[in-house]
């Protein structure tokens, strides 16, 4: 009785683990690429020439739709991160910019009461006749302009490019929120119209 049964036994164990195989590769949906490599554009893009509209719905498959998501979702936390760090730049720009302004004022002065005194200047031990004096002091004095005018120019380029990162991340929130509720709308008419037909069905 065992040697009859055993085969029939392995024969069954080998036949289930065939059907759980298949069925989990028949299962399993590859998503295409584009949704791993390309931008959110070109998925959007993708999403929209694949996807067919029903009574102005458009349905998309729920893995797509999650991808899409979650991609959407990186892409703002992205970019919340870049304008942090743009801030933060800005941050230190602005310390730079007061510092520098500091500097200049101290020079300004300091080449003030160069000016007032005698001909001859002691620096370091050493005499140095007023004109060369002040000749160095304007050098530092326009060294230190242009450095503040560099650092406002980096303030204010930071500052555009903070701004536009920010429209685009509002633009891009609002086009994924409007998707996300074009979405809702086209599965809850689909649910809807499967219900009534269902409802007309039975009454017929």
């Amino acid at each position: 009785m065992k040697r009859i049964t055993q085969p029939y036994f392995r024969f069954a164990l080998i036949f289930i683990s065939l059907i759980v195989l298949t069925g989990t590769c028949f299962g399993q949906s590859v998503l295409p690429e584009i949704l791993d490599k390309g931008t959110l554009p070109e998925q959007m893009n993708y999403i929209e020439d694949r996807t067919r509209i029903y009574e102005n719905y458009r349905a998309i498959r729920e893995d797509m739709f999650q991808k899409i998501k979650i991609n959407a979702i990186d892409s703002l936390s992205k970019s919340k991160k870049k304008i942090n760090d743009l801030n933060n730049i800005t941050i230190d720009l602005n310390d730079k910019i007061d510092s520098l302004s500091a500097t200049l004022s101290d020079t300004g002065i300091k080449l003030a009461e160069v000016t007032s005194t005698k001909n001859s200047i002691s620096l370091f031990g050493l005499e140095i006749h007023k004109i060369l004096y002040n000749t160095i002091m304007w050098i530092i004095v326009a060294g230190l302009i242009a450095l503040l005018g560099l650092g406002f120019l980096i303030f204010k380029r930071t500052l555009m490019v903070s701004s536009q990162t920010k429209k685009e991340l509002d633009e891009l929130r609002t086009e994924f929120e409007a998707y996300r509720q074009k979405t809702r709308e086209a599965r809850e008419k689909m649910s809807m119209d499967h219900f009534n037909e269902l409802k007309r069905l039975k009454g017929s």
